[in-house]
């Protein structure tokens, strides 16, 4: 059985909900033992919709293979059993409204002296600077602060929430590749260090092609639906029986478009003529290219626009993906046996290392079932462990 990248790598996961629980998850998935600490009530995510007590698909979707344990930081019993873990820890993350680690002597500068080697992640709503530093957050707020609302959504509708939580997801990715910098950085200096990030820092850095249209003058960035801001055809398309996805993103891909539909015109069309001139006429040459696709079925214009390299798709929904051949051949979903929730399907490894293969498909753990195991780790006795778990 191959090692696994991160073998031997311990993190701390003192996190709750999504940012930071998913940033720990990806460790884990490329074999860091990751122990969640949870305090006596649990993840709130333990109790969301469909739960079994304090289990839940959806705790289990970003806490799978983790070790958990319960130890209540507000007590004296609970805050030196979380020394000792930090003691033989390489990573720790945090996702508390700034404040909060330090209130409880937790935090990285109070920690660092007698751990130089810690790699210590804080990951919030607004960063640990700046004048909205104490403020909690949210990944729906987040997307309105960023300007992620302001540019989701048909033009002239709603402020419109990106789909997935983007910006905690984001601040979980981001978070996760500062870490394995800090642990390659380790290993040539033998220091740790502390990181920084947000949902705000993820919403803004993640606005590429927004940020770049404001910075080059060509105005506010507003609502284009399906459409790329910066190349057409690049969205939606209506046809006879639905909509399938057309992506002819430069002139060479717009020719043959214009050649398939038979619209030849189109090339002397000083409107259609280059990128700039498609991004300016979009809704123009959208509504050209309906004309001409909602007479025939998704399935006809699937299968000609791929046997002539043209890039397009169907807009599956999540029924539709999680039956998918390619989706299912990639591994993107697997099952896991839960205890209390049974045999559940959940999202696969999205990364396929060579030499060491990421690891999915292990459930979440119950609330404080490994309290036990690793305080005997940490040389705690019976006595000891039931003090703490009364804590």
């Amino acid at each position: 059985m191959a090692v696994s990248a991160l073998h031997g790598v311990r993190v701390l996961d003192v996190t709750q909900v999504m940012a930071g629980p998913f940033c720990a998850m990806q460790l884990c998935d490329l074999g860091a033992d990751v122990i969640k600490v949870e305090p006596p009530e649990g993840d709130s995510t333990r109790r969301m919709a469909g739960a079994a007590g304090t289990d839940s698909a959806a705790f289990n979707a970003v806490n799978r293979g983790k070790r958990g344990i319960v130890l209540n930081l507000k007590s004296s019993a609970g805050r030196e059993a979380f020394l000792r873990l930090v003691a033989r820890a390489d990573i720790l993350i945090e996702n508390y409204r700034p404040g909060v680690m330090r209130s409880l002597g937790l935090d990285y500068e109070s920690l660092a002296p007698a751990h130089p080697a810690l790699i210590y992640a804080s990951i919030s709503g607004y960063g640990q600077t700046g004048p909205d530093a104490a403020k909690g957050g949210f990944d729906l707020v987040a997307q309105g602060v960023t300007g992620l609302m302001s540019i989701n959504g048909q033009p002239g509708g709603p402020p419109t929430k990106v789909g997935v939580p983007i910006t905690d997801l984001g601040a979980a990715l981001y978070a996760a590749s500062a870490i394995l910098a800090a642990l390659f950085h380790r290993t040539k200096t033998g220091r740790g260090q502390y990181i920084d990030t947000s949902l705000v820092d993820a919403g803004v850095a993640l606005s590429v092609w927004e940020a770049t249209e404001y910075f080059s003058g060509q105005g506010i960035p507003q609502p284009t639906g399906s459409a790329h801001r910066l190349s057409a055809p690049y969205q939606a398309i209506r046809c006879a029986d639905g909509y399938i996805t057309l992506a002819a993103a430069n002139d060479r891909l717009f020719r043959r478009l214009a050649g398939l539909l038979d619209r030849p015109e189109w090339l002397a069309n000083p409107e259609y003529a280059d990128d700039t001139s498609r991004v300016r006429n979009r809704e123009s040459l959208a509504r050209d290219i309906e004309a001409v696709t909602v007479n025939q079925p998704r399935g006809h214009w699937l299968a000609l626009f791929e046997a002539n390299g043209l890039p397009s798709g169907p807009i599956n929904n999540y029924a539709q993906v999680f039956a998918d051949d390619h989706i299912r051949a990639r591994g993107l979903m697997v099952e896991t046996d839960h205890p209390t929730l049974g045999r559940i399907p959940t999202l696969g490894a999205p990364v396929k290392l060579s030499l060491t293969p990421a690891i999915a498909g292990r459930p979440a753990p119950l609330l404080g079932q490994h309290t036990e195991s690793v305080l005997r780790e940490l040389g705690y006795d019976d006595q000891q462990i039931a003090a703490v778990i009364q804590s």
